[in-house]
């Protein structure tokens, strides 16, 4: 009879139960157990192909961790690698936004990026993989999510040795020089799936808030809601912004948006030209524009609206554009120098954002802003071009792999 590591595990178990009497054997080797066997990945091989491979797990270094994959949220990155790899990176195994159990532990090992202990059983998600060799990271060591080699666990191409990179698997291997990862066992599943997309949007709120003007009076635009822009209302309405106003064209993503925290919406279907949405804006603002916006949509001709909802004086953040998408126009006349518009930019995150982000997670949890509602679709690790497919259709608002 052939068994799998599982049974092999349990019957260990229970062997050993019965020669100490106790109900369960504190030292069952479930660490081997576990590591043994095999691994399944969703492997991008090229355009809009994603396919199930199997590799053996392999032995866990001194330095590293081995996570058995409970779930991952699909970003709009790891869509555009599906849709054609701009990136250059296929093959390779997507998934960024993961979570799962630490399995087993390299010796070296022992706390987590924060400097909490880490054992085998714990929740674990993972951050940025900086270089700390180049200019940014030497001189500017708080700023690693600007190092010119930033890597991410889900962005690394597949190679002959190393096959667990990402995070759309049953197992990822943590073992990548200058990775950063996180204990996270007081989040449930679902928060800690959010927890990447969350990480970008708190990211995103200190930039804005390094201008000065985020307060608990600021009349904050946000555009764009799809998950970016509906969890970026969720930071600002945990943060303390009492009137967030929240612009796209989807009836449903409104309503979501004002479940997060929008206190007025506006329907570009609905108000169809420019000059009927400043009047929007403007009709709650006493007259003046928005504070201060967040642009949180990819598309050109959005983000040069943007600069027309704000007023003399306000401040702009454009997030949006992780990829290139293409460029647009603006009058700098009138809408930054004449206006002195305070306006930053965002791009990804820093690993020391990630305890600010869980802090997050619980003040949303405590206030009882129903964050995890955006998961609106899981699909198994076979199903991960179904999942690709409905992401882009918008059928749902956030699109998740969850293990079997």
């Amino acid at each position: 009879m052939e068994l799998n590591a599982n049974q092999v595990e349990s019957i260990v178990r229970d062997v050993l139960a019965q020669m100490t009497g106790n109900g369960v054997a504190a030292s069952a080797p479930k660490a081997s157990a576990s590591t043994s066997g095999m691994a399944k990945v969703a492997m991008l091989m090229g355009e809009r192909n994603i396919e199930v491979k199997e590799y053996p797990i392999p032995p866990v270094g001194d330095n590293d961790i081995l996570v058995k994959v409970e779930g991952c949220g699909i970003c709009g990155t790891d869509v555009h690698e599906w849709k054609g790899d701009p990136f250059g990176l296929a093959p390779v195994v997507l998934g960024h936004e993961g979570t799962g159990e630490i399995l087993a532990l390299g010796k070296n090992v022992k706390v987590d990026t924060a400097g909490k202990p880490l054992k085998v059983g714990d929740k674990i998600v993972t951050s940025v993989i900086s270089c700390g060799e180049c200019k940014i990271c030497r001189m500017h060591p708080a700023k690693t999510n600007l190092c010119d080699k930033q890597g991410i666990f889900g962005l690394i191409p597949d190679s002959e040795d190393k096959h667990l990179n990402g995070w759309f698997a049953t197992h990822l291997l943590i073992s990548a020089k200058g990775a950063t990862y996180f204990e996270v066992n007081d989040l449930d599943l679902k928060e800690r799936m959010l927890l990447e997309l969350a990480c970008v949007c708190v990211h995103a709120y200190n930039r804005a808030n390094s201008t000065g003007l985020m307060n608990f009076n600021t009349k904050v635009l946000v555009q764009g809601c799809g998950p970016v822009g509906l969890v970026q209302i969720a930071v600002l309405r945990a943060a303390g912004i009492n009137h967030i106003i929240a612009v796209d064209g989807n009836a449903k993503r409104l309503e979501m948006a004002k479940r997060m925290g929008a206190k007025t919406i506006v329907n570009f279907r609905e108000a169809t030209t420019l000059e009927a949405r400043i009047d929007a804006v403007k009709a709650v603002t006493e007259g003046l524009g928005a504070d201060f916006a967040f642009q949180c949509t990819g598309a050109p001709q959005a983000a040069s609206d943007a600069y027309s909802y704000i007023r003399r004086g306000g401040g702009f953040c454009e997030m949006g554009f992780f990829v290139n998408n293409g460029e647009f126009s603006i009058n700098p006349h009138f809408a930054m120098c004449n206006k002195e518009i305070n306006l930053v930019g965002s791009w990804d995150y820093s690993a020391e954002d990630y305890p600010t982000t869980m802090a997050f997670l619980r003040q949303a949890r405590e206030m009882n802003i129903p964050i995890k509602e955006l998961i609106t679709h899981t699909f198994p690790l076979d199903q991960l071009n179904k999942g690709m497919e409905v992401n882009v259709a918008q059928e749902g608002i956030k699109i998740c792999y969850v293990a079997d």
